[in-house]
């Protein structure tokens, strides 16, 4: 799984400790959302994820750095039980 920020100002040393800070809070429950729509055949590997947390609007989305199939297998319930976590 791997998150691509998306900030529109110098990042400062505090800025970086929030990033990492929201990066930890967010993993374990994406890892659940992912969980809990894939097969355990999946074996837990979820390196293929990418995402998009837009610092500036607030929003976190599935990249398009994802492969297609899994994006359209839950991007409405992601945007639902995901978004708006982000940044709070």
């Amino acid at each position: 799984m791997k998150f691509n920020w998306i900030i529109s100002r110098d990042i400062d040393d505090d800025f970086r400790r929030y990033c990492i800070d929201l990066e930890y809070k967010l993993r374990p429950k994406i890892t659940k959302f992912l969980m809990s729509r894939l097969d355990e055949e999946f074996g837990g590997d979820y390196s293929c994820f990418h995402f998009d947390v837009d610092m500036v609007t607030e929003n976190i989305s599935i990249s398009n750095k994802t492969p297609v199939e899994y994006i359209s297998l839950f991007s409405s319930d992601f945007e639902r039980e995901i978004n708006g976590t982000c940044c709070t």
